[in-house]
């Protein structure tokens, strides 16, 4: 008979069975299941045993409605058999868990097998235990190679220099070598470490890139970027077409070199002197020159216009104060323009207003580099650079003893001299599209320029140049009721102006041109007479004429059209 006790040890549900089927003996887990009963009747017993299709297998139903399979074997040495069982929803469990897990693998194969990098893994003595197909396209060597052999085998061969696996089971941690491989290649190594559950190193994933093929990449990327700059730069200096730059439009010759030589100057830290009128677009350029150098990475643009700020207020503004300095100064005191543009550029509007007595201090820190707050006793270093610009004739100041003519020759390291619009009339056209778009946009509108007033505008003096024709043409789109603007929708200011364009416009037909002639004369003659009886008297033609003509040309008399 087989002690009971032996039965229990058994963690399982188990029954054991003579050669007859008969009952000899059966563990907790199987009575706790009511499966069986001390004194069963055998027979109520395997009356409730479902044969299964697989005659090794054998299920059971429990007093709880609990179903059990029960998988048979032979007790060693002896004819009886051994029936051990689980819950079938734990069966169900263990078998999900367990297609879960083939599926893990897989994936986890796949995403070795597939890692551009070398991968092998070996266990805590250094014996490869899994390597992916990477390894021969570093290496060129076999991945099976690999398998099963310990890694002071590899650095026998040459293969490997020295053993990460080593250092990663001393240190316990991922390490990293650079090294070349028996190729020549330069591989990056990096060890990491499996732990088990007590902490001990498990596993080694060593991981093998080769830097050779990212070190050809990155230089082939650095040449690729050098020559994507070169031709980015041999485009912008192409001649052939208009160019719009910082918010303008750069069409003539005269402004081509000027911004080529902007562009050129950029990263150069020498002072500029922007020369020109009132309104040429110095301060467009000064921003141009800043945007374009390394300074717009590192530091601010801050612009000061010299002639807008009252001199006592002035130096305060450029250099700061300290706490205490005057009456009504800040607590804290205050930084200075010069300190506020650190690392950047600062932009000195005007520069010709500035008093005798500031000309001396900014001498200093162009000579020095160094600035002094009002109130303060220590100087302060400052990387600063400075683009001036004036709309006066600094040279004639210095004579006059307006200007120090030291503080002249050290602005004027690199002079750029912007010409007035009158001289570079090729862009005027372009900017009139430029600005209408602007004002458009602005004020949602589709206004559109006839060619006659685009002939006024390209034959205009412009005495207040850029700022003058954006604002003319955004106070016509605004004040013009039709959505083509003409020359007689000029303000009164400019219709003199206009007569003199017209005559130098571009050659057309004879009676295109007595028609805009008549036009204007037409246009002048109304604003100083009030009727048409006073009109046909000047113009020594018929009253009737006179009115025929107004309605053609859409003109009005003060007292407006009589008929005749």
């Amino acid at each position: 008979m087989i002690p009971t006790e032996i039965v229990e040890q058994i963690p399982l549900p188990a029954v054991i069975l003579n050669k007859d089927g008969a009952v000899l003996a059966y563990n907790q887990q199987v009575e706790a299941a009511g499966l069986l009963t001390k004194g069963s009747d055998i027979n109520e017993v395997f009356s409730r045993w479902e044969t299964d299709l697989d005659s090794k297998m054998r299920t059971a139903v429990g007093e709880n409605g609990k179903r059990f399979v029960f998988m048979q074997g032979s007790w060693p040495d002896t004819e009886n058999t051994l029936l051990i069982g689980t819950e079938t929803a734990e069966l169900s469990a263990l078998k999900n868990e367990n297609k879960q897990l083939k599926k893990l693998t897989r994936e986890l194969d796949a995403i070795i097998e597939n890692s551009y990098d070398g991968i092998y893994i070996t266990d805590h003595t250094g014996v490869t235990w899994k390597t992916n197909s990477a390894i021969e396209r570093i290496t060129g060597i076999p991945k099976e190679y690999y398998v099963g052999k310990h890694v002071d085998a590899l650095m026998k061969r040459g293969i490997l220099k020295s053993s990460v696996t080593e250092k990663v089971v001393q240190q316990r941690r991922t390490v990293s070598v650079v090294q070349d491989n028996y190729a020549g290649k330069e591989t990056l190594i990096t060890g990491a470490p499996v732990l088990n559950e007590e902490g001990e190193v498990e596993k080694v994933v060593t991981n093998i890139r080769d830097l050779s093929d990212l070190n050809e990449l990155q230089t082939e990327l650095s040449k690729v970027n050098e020559l994507n700059d070169k031709y980015k730069r041999e485009l912008d200096l192409l001649k052939n077409k208009p160019e719009r730059l910082d918010g303008i439009v750069i069409h003539s010759e005269s402004m081509r070199r000027i911004y080529d030589t902007a562009d050129r100057i950029a990263n150069i830290d020498a002072t500029v002197f922007i020369l020109g009128e009132t309104g040429v677009g110095k301060d467009i350029l000064a921003q141009h020159i800043y945007s374009h150098s390394l300074r717009s990475k590192q530091g601010d643009f801050i612009k000061i216009n010299c002639g807008a700020i009252p001199p006592d207020l002035l130096e305060s503004e450029l250099f700061g104060y300290e706490s205490g300095a005057f009456t009504g100064a800040n607590r804290k005191g205050k930084p200075g323009m010069f300190e506020m543009a650190d690392r950047g550029v600062l932009f000195l509007d005007e520069i010709a207003e500035l008093p005798l007595m500031l000309q001396v201090k900014l001498l200093r820190v162009l000579q020095e580099n160094e600035i002094q707050r009002i109130g303060g006793t220590k100087p302060r270093t400052i990387d600063v650079r400075i683009i001036a610009a004036t709309n006066r004739n600094v040279k004639e100041m210095v004579a006059t003893g307006e200007f120090r003519e030291d503080l002249y020759y050290r602005l004027n390291v690199l002079p750029m001299a912007i010409p007035p619009l009158k001289e570079r009339r090729d862009d005027i056209i372009p900017l009139q599209q430029f600005f209408l778009n602007q004002a458009n946009e602005k004020y949602q509108m589709n206004k559109v320029i006839d060619s006659k007033l685009k002939d006024f505008f390209y034959n205009h003096e412009w005495p207040g140049n850029l700022r003058e024709l954006s604002n003319l043409i955004e106070r016509l789109v605004v004040t013009t009721p039709e959505d083509e603007i003409k020359v007689e929708h000029l303000p009164p200011e400019y219709k003199e102006s206009s007569q003199t364009a017209i005559s130098q416009a571009a050659i057309v037909s004879l009676k295109e041109a007595v028609e805009t002639t008549e036009a204007q004369v037409l246009a002048l003659a109304v604003e100083k007479y009030d009727n048409t009886y006073d009109l046909a008297e000047a113009l020594e033609t018929s009253q009737p004429t006179i009115v025929r003509k107004l309605k053609k040309y859409n003109l009005n008399c003060k007292k407006g059209v009589e008929s005749s």
